[in-house]
């Protein structure tokens, strides 16, 4: 007999419903493991340079929040990954110099 056969040492009933339900928190786990397995560069899709100033970093992020925002575009599921790609950008740039400054 397996170990696995063996009655005994089969978690309960209720602790194999646990394990058979997903995750909730699995989305999120997910998005962080992919943030993290592949960088981006939050300036080259912001189109600024690496030594651009908050201003310029700020009037990019509203120049090309506006033109890819999806009620704007044809193609709104590019322009929907765009645009989130776009947000996720700013607020990391934002975040990042927010923690040089204090």
């Amino acid at each position: 007999m397996m170990m696995w056969d063996d009655p005994q040492t089969q978690p309960p009933p209720q602790q194999q419903q646990q394990q058979q339900r997903p995750d909730q928190d699995f989305c999120f786990n997910f998005d962080l493991l992919s943030l993290l397995s592949r960088p981006k560069d939050y300036y080259k899709i912001l189109e600024v340079d690496y030594d651009a100033t908050d201003d310029a970093i700020r009037s990019n992020y509203i120049r090309l929040a506006l033109k890819w925002h999806p009620d704007k575009q044809k193609d709104e599921d590019s322009a929907t990954s765009r645009f989130q790609e776009i947000n996720e950008a700013y607020q990391g740039l934002d975040f990042t110099l927010s923690l040089l400054y204090s």
